[in-house]
């Protein structure tokens, strides 16, 4: 039961978000080229403040960040968070629970990753553009699954269930990546502070707190610690995301009767009385603390934040990222060496990558494709692959943050990259799933 309720939301909320995502970024498209392009680009230079004394808690190595930075240091943290989230749900009763449900994903995912860094580094040894080979590697799970969406009941639930399994394994990817070759200079003395709110939140773990904010306070200080460390702040949330509790305080089975019991004890109410009891509100209020204890610290704050990610950060972070001026001082297009080795990257790379490693370990033995897929089907999830927009940009940001050009020419193909594999892996899939709407259906 748990596994079957984890997969319909790990499916269906980032459809929405989908669609935001895609406004955010086509009105900083339309705003970044317009005659307000000058007030958006100051916009985000604007300095955020939160002073306690002579003390900014919004600074980095004594600078205090702009609202750019704040998006990009300190909300994309509370991304990452959720993302190490549900990453942790996943290795535990997910779709990477076990070796032979992870294998396929896993190895698809290595072969996705691996292959348009390989395209990027070809096309750009040599040159400044080559720290940027981790752009194309990442496949955006909310485009993807909302692309995926638009075909309903169509969809066998296995190929939902190896795209949204493949895209957290390459979140796990990008964060190693973030991680090891996105540090600065490292300050021993925060790190230092960095270990010892960890080991409070795994105390907290091992003593059974499940109150949230245990976590979240702890979370905030060690995000600031990471701030001043040099390790990249975002990777703070998912550290923190992996010292969260799973386990619920209250078994399902304990729970269930405890709610036979009390509901039991409910007096039957007058049918004209729209006011309860005491003991009615007691027997409830019982029901309600049951309730609270029977849901794991993790779900509760992956369910309170995901809506808040999905519905406000990431667009708000597309909007402020996506906004690339389209021509250049040349008078055309801001396209170049980046912009091609990006796009082929996320269109050429990624699907090779994905479909020759899932191929080969198929035809090794070593794993099978599941019910409803088909090595044709497969060709259209393997292009959704390529839509590689929020965490390609956000390592866009972080390869070339100093180098507008650059950061433009990265833009432009991050943007036209997505837009091509999400357009081709539509018409391969609309082509390739079966057009008995209730085939697939769960009901």
């Amino acid at each position: 039961m748990l596994q079957k309720f984890h997969l319909k939301r790990s499916i269906s909320l980032p459809i929405n978000s989908g669609t935001f995502l895609i406004l955010a970024a086509v009105l900083a498209l339309l705003v970044a080229n317009s005659p307000w392009s000058d007030a958006y680009n100051a916009l985000w230079q604007h300095e955020i403040v939160f002073r306690i004394g002579n003390f900014n808690f919004f600074n980095h190595g004594g600078h205090p960040l702009t609202l750019m930075s704040f998006i990009n240091d300190a909300l994309m943290t509370i991304f990452f968070f959720v993302v190490g989230l549900e990453i942790k749900r996943e290795i535990l009763v997910g779709e990477l629970s076990s070796i032979k449900k992870a294998l396929l994903p896993i190895v698809a995912a290595c072969g996705g990753m691996i292959f348009p860094v390989l395209i990027y580094y070809f096309i750009t040894r040599g040159t400044p553009a080559e720290v940027g080979l981790a752009i194309p590697m990442a496949t955006d799970i909310a485009f993807s699954l909302g692309v995926l969406s638009l075909f309903g009941n169509r969809v066998p639930l296995s190929l939902k269930v190896f795209l949204t399994a493949f895209a957290v394994v390459d979140d796990i990817g990008g964060i190693f990546v973030i991680a090891l070759f996105y540090t600065s200079h490292l300050d021993v003395t925060y790190i230092l502070y960095s270990f010892m709110v960890l080991f409070f939140l795994l105390m907290c773990n091992v003593m059974k707190v499940r109150n949230k904010w245990a976590y979240i306070l702890p979370g905030i200080i060690m995000w600031y610690c990471f701030m001043q460390c040099g390790i990249h702040a975002t990777i703070s949330g998912v550290v923190v995301a992996f010292a969260i509790p799973a386990v619920p305080r209250v078994k399902i089975g304990s729970y269930i009767s405890h709610i036979h019991e009390s509901v039991d004890k409910i007096p039957e109410p007058d049918s004209e009385c729209i006011i309860l009891s005491h003991s009615q509100i007691h027997a409830l209020n019982k029901i309600k603390s049951a309730s609270d204890k029977a849901i794991s610290t993790l779900q509760s704050l992956e369910d309170s934040l995901s809506s808040f990610v999905s519905n406000f950060i990431m667009p708000l972070f597309a909007f402020a990222n996506a906004g690339v001026v389209l021509t250049a001082s040349h008078g055309g297009m801001e396209i170049g060496q980046i912009t091609w080795a990006v796009m082929l990257g996320l269109i050429f790379g990624k699907f090779i990558g994905i479909y020759l490693f899932t191929w080969l370990v198929v035809k090794l033995g070593f794993a099978s494709l599941g019910k409803g897929m088909t090595w044709k089907n497969l060709t259209g999830i393997c292009m959704l692959g390529g839509i590689g927009f929020t965490v390609s940009l956000f390592i866009a940001n972080l390869s070339f943050g100093n180098e507008v050009h650059l950061l433009n020419e990265a833009k432009m193909g991050v943007l036209f990259g997505t837009v091509i594999a999400g357009f081709l892996g539509y018409a391969i899939l609309d082509r390739t799933l079966s057009k008995d709407n209730s085939k697939y259906s769960c009901n």
